[in-house]
């Protein structure tokens, strides 16, 4: 018998199914509001984490004298870190839980922004990026899985997606408070800001629950219970919306017990996933599509993200000041688009949208690359809208991602479809650094055009989970 059959053997107790039904019958409730709040706090200044160095780089490129390709270096290397990240934190959730894991990533990755603001040079500040990006890297995408672990089947997508907007929020926010704080209090102020608070934060959320999936996929019911018990005496203070739902009555009816009795068996108690398990024959069609998808989006939003800024500032002349704000609107854009994605999404489903969205943005990245890249007002519109269009992808896939994976694989799943959006945003600034040099801005968004087109491609091959239950989607 293989690993994947495996986890087809046995049935389930009545206990676990029992649990199961509960969890998914009971109303979204202030208990789940405040573990959003939690959790989403780290992941807003993960956001915050990410984005800062974008802000500080005009500074940085004159006070240090750094070069382009130095420039898509100094963004790279964090996405190297955060490669690592996604697969260590992805691994450590499986094996300790998910709150243990988001802490210490979000830890580490506000230690060492303190630490970034005594950097002196350009050496030392790749240094020190590398190793904050392995806390970056792994607290989204093990945040991510804890919220969908959370979640009910009907209004799944609304319920975390509104969770999800926290991360574009950060980035709006982020430059926001660069272009007013970089200009008069200097570049360090930056990497303070996103370090400080995040200390407490990690605090904050070791006094989380852990994730009632997580601890019946390992056999520790009673745990599971408690939990199970709090979210239900929650629930039970009225109606209320939550998260966009109504909660009461919400769901469309109770999950039995014996609607689950027969799935619940897949999920093995104590069984260790293998990595390879994710190109086994059970899963490697979603995994390979998800990768791409993760890919193509990362790169055209990371890449863009980053070098905006410097972009404005020196091929098109703008002000440090006017720079950093062309620079916010990206970020505002995809808010934006991502509100009418959260209301949408469960009517749309995620594969539409996804294809919409990376044909959406090729278009007018390609209509940048191949007319429109000498006007600086050109620019600044095409990018911001299809910047916002292609994010809105980006916050999809974490919805998407986990939900195609069970329980056992669901952060391991995850983290290493993270990885593909590490590789592709440490790609993307280096190559948009050697375009730049060689062909100009036009080459540079005619490729983020192409991996528009990928992206769309990619799209077609995804399932669709719109309102199904985690247990049902994935065996």
């Amino acid at each position: 018998m293989t690993h994947s059959d495996s986890a087809f053997a046995g049935r389930a107790t009545a206990s676990e199914a029992e649990l199961i039904a509960r969890l998914e019958s009971a109303p979204f409730s202030p208990w789940h509001v405040r573990a959003r709040l939690i959790m989403g706090s780290a992941t807003f200044f993960d956001a915050f984490d990410a984005l800062s160095l974008a802000f500080v780089l005009p500074v940085l490129v004159r006070l240090w004298d750094i070069s382009a390709v130095q420039i898509g270096w100094l963004i790279a290397i964090g996405y190297l870190g955060q490669f690592a990240g996604a697969l260590l934190f992805g691994a450590l959730a499986e094996r300790y839980g998910r709150v243990r894991s988001a802490a210490g990533a979000t830890a580490l990755m506000s230690v060492m922004s303190i630490v970034c603001a005594l950097a002196g040079n350009f050496p030392i500040l790749l240094a020190l990026r590398l190793v904050q990006g392995i806390g970056v890297g792994g607290e989204m995408p093990v945040a991510a899985v804890y919220i969908n672990e959370l979640s009910k089947a009907q209004g799944r997508g609304r319920f975390f997606l509104l969770y999800e907007m926290i991360f574009p929020i950060g980035l709006m926010v982020t430059g926001q408070i660069g272009a007013l704080v970089v200009p008069t209090l200097g570049w360090q102020v930056m990497f303070l800001i996103g370090g400080l608070p995040g200390l407490a934060i990690a605090v904050m959320l070791l006094r989380l629950r852990e994730s009632p999936r997580w601890l019946i996929g390992k056999g520790r019911l009673s745990e599971a219970e408690t939990i199970i018990r709090e979210i239900e005496a929650s629930s039970q203070s009225g109606s209320m919306v939550a998260g966009g739902l109504q909660v009461s009555g919400d769901g469309g009816g109770d999950l039995k017990v014996s609607d689950y009795q027969d799935r619940a068996g897949r999920e093995p108690v104590n069984d260790r996933t293998r990595w390879t398990e994710l190109l086994s024959p059970v899963y490697r069609s979603r995994t390979l599509a998800v990768w791409t998808l993760w890919a193509c989006a990362y790169f055209i939003t990371n890449g863009l993200n980053n070098w905006m800024p410097t972009l404005y500032n020196r091929v098109y002349g703008l002000s440090l000041d006017q720079a950093l704000r062309a620079g916010t609107l990206t970020n505002i854009a995809q808010v934006t688009i991502l509100l009418g994605c959260a209301l949408a999404i469960d009517r749309i489903g995620r594969r539409r949208w996804m294809g919409a969205s990376f044909i959406g943005g090729a278009v007018l990245l390609g209509a940048l690359g191949s007319f429109a890249s000498g006007s600086v007002v050109a620019v600044i519109v095409l990018v911001t809208l299809s910047y916002g269009i292609v994010g809105s992808a980006n916050a999809v896939l974490y919805l998407y991602t986990p939900e195609i994976y069970p329980t056992r694989m669901r952060a391991i799943g995850t983290g290493s479809a993270t990885c593909w959006l590490r590789l592709a945003s440490a790609a993307g600034p280096l190559l948009v650094g050697y375009l730049l040099a060689e062909r100009g801005t036009a080459a540079v968004f005619m490729m983020f055009a192409a991996a528009g087109v990928i992206g769309a491609l990619a799209a077609t091959q995804m399932l669709e989970t719109r309102n199904r239950r985690l247990e049902d989607i994935a065996p």
